[in-house]
């Protein structure tokens, strides 16, 4: 018999008596909506995540989110007052996350200034924010005078990843709270400054690894802690991306008017090494090695970052990659299309990644593979149960659990959407960040050593102790 869920369901009933059928004695603890019969083998459960269902917000209230929690006390804004934000960077992350925030923030928070090193990327995000807001921004080409500007409380750091650690540093040092984008720095050193700077900081940060916010990884959770699949020691993990001839992986259309007046060469290289000015690196920066991470620092993240979460884990122990430019072959990328991971975890625990940029048949994906049963998340929007057979000798306490499908179309764009409103709740006091610093640094150590393995062809260890990785 297989439960799916599907959307969209009454407000307010419970979801949680679907796991009663088929969870160990303790059930998971988390709601679900009315079981429908829709025929012999088959049950329907109508499911529209809101406020009171399987959110982040009800998970946070639990002893597991507090442990989980930033350990930063966070500088309130008045319960009542809007939250002036500045947005440093306004590419295609940057404008999503504008988007994002105007959909289900709109009343908590307004875009009130705005940087970036080209100036039509400021042009049309003014624009875009006298569309959703109704006020005109205050546009700055240096982010160290939009820190300046008092009148801002927190700041969106949505820039090229080579530049976020100096950036939250500033930033955290000017008073303002933070939401940055993955990764939290360009390596592991960064990341350790960052930490270092916010030791005793009362800003908010929030990393965006949204994951964190999306109701079904919340689900899966649960259903871990419940006991579920039983003991785990293996993940499986994979993001696979295809595109046409003329549209290569990451070569973004370089606007038609960029120059050297428009765009600031010297403002986008920040600490990296000098070079002529180049459109290919400002605009498709993620092909290159002085400002990206690849595979490792943009994909990789989310997914270790989300297996971390959801099955309890600390930073990675060691990994050994391996990847090449296999399909994009006839341009200068430096970065890999390429790419495979194997993660060692303390406890006895392996995670297997895997990327290309050639075939998206399977394409986004996680498969928590338990003794007793595996928890798939699939296309962030869709999460499966399977109790294992045991070639029909089964325990009984694994034989009476029964399949369960989840569908959530869009589910990712809420997940954005409250992985910023969780950040201005924070800022507000109300809430904790479910994407620390320390969460993020995790995330992001798992990143570098990949990239660390592949550059050098040989496994990287990191030591918890000392925060030191070697070969």
């Amino acid at each position: 018999m297989r439960t799916l869920v599907t959307e969209p369901g009454p407000e307010g009933t419970p979801l949680g008596s679907v796991f009663r059928a088929c969870a160990p004695k303790q059930p998971a603890p988390s709601p679900l909506r009315d079981i429908l019969i829709v025929k012999e083998g088959e049950t329907k459960v109508d499911y529209n995540p809101g406020p009171g269902d399987v959110s982040r917000r009800k998970f946070l209230g639990s002893s597991a989110a507090v442990a989980l929690a930033a350990p930063f006390a966070a500088k309130a804004v008045a319960a009542n007052d809007k939250i002036a934000v500045g947005m440093i960077g306004l590419g295609i992350r940057g404008s999503y996350l504008l988007e994002r925030l105007y959909a289900r923030s709109k009343e908590t928070a307004t875009v009130a200034a705005i940087c970036d090193a080209y100036t039509g990327n400021l042009a049309k995000a003014g624009v875009r924010i006298q569309t959703l807001g109704g006020n005109t921004p205050k546009p700055y080409a240096d982010y160290r005078d939009l820190l300046r500007d008092k009148s801002i409380d927190a700041v969106f750091i949505a820039t090229p990843e080579h530049l976020h650690a100096t950036m939250l540093i500033d930033a955290l040092a000017a008073g303002k709270h933070v939401y940055t984008e993955k990764p939290l720095a360009h390596t592991i050193e960064e990341g350790e400054k960052v930490l270092q700077a916010a030791a005793n900081s009362k800003q908010v940060v929030q990393v965006g690894t949204q994951n964190r916010s999306n109701s079904l990884y919340v689900k899966a959770k649960e259903m871990v802690a419940a006991g579920m699949i039983g003991e785990v020691h293996y993940t499986r993990a994979f993001w696979y991306r295809n595109s046409l001839e003329d549209a290569p992986a990451w070569r973004y259309a370089i606007p038609a008017d960029a120059n050297e007046q428009n765009t600031d060469w010297l403002r986008f290289l920040g600490n990296a090494p000098k070079r002529p000015f180049s459109k290919a690196r400002f605009y498709q920066w993620r092909l290159y090695w002085d400002y990206s991470g690849g595979i490792s620092t943009d994909l990789l993240v989310h997914q270790t970052d989300i297996a971390q979460f959801v099955l309890g884990k600390p930073a990675p122990q060691a990994c050994m990659a391996g990847g090449a430019i296999l399909r994009w072959t006839h341009d200068d990328r430096e970065v890999p299309d390429t790419m495979s991971a194997i993660y060692e975890y303390p406890g006895g625990f392996h995670l297997n990644y895997s990327c290309y940029f050639g075939n998206d048949h399977y394409g986004y994906g996680e498969q928590f593979m338990g003794n007793e049963g595996t928890i798939e998340v699939l296309n962030r929007q869709s999460l499966n149960f399977y109790p294992e057979k045991l070639g029909g000798k089964a325990p009984q306490r694994v034989a009476a659990r029964k399949e369960l499908g989840i569908s959530l179309p869009g589910n990712d764009a809420k997940a954005v959407e409250e992985h910023i409103h969780n950040f201005f709740e924070a800022v507000r006091g109300r809430e904790t960040v479910v994407a620390p610093l320390d969460a993020g640094q995790r995330a992001a150590i798992s990143g570098h050593l990949a990239t660390l393995s592949f550059r050098r062809n040989r496994k990287i260890f990191w030591d918890e102790q000392t925060r030191q990785y070697h070969s």
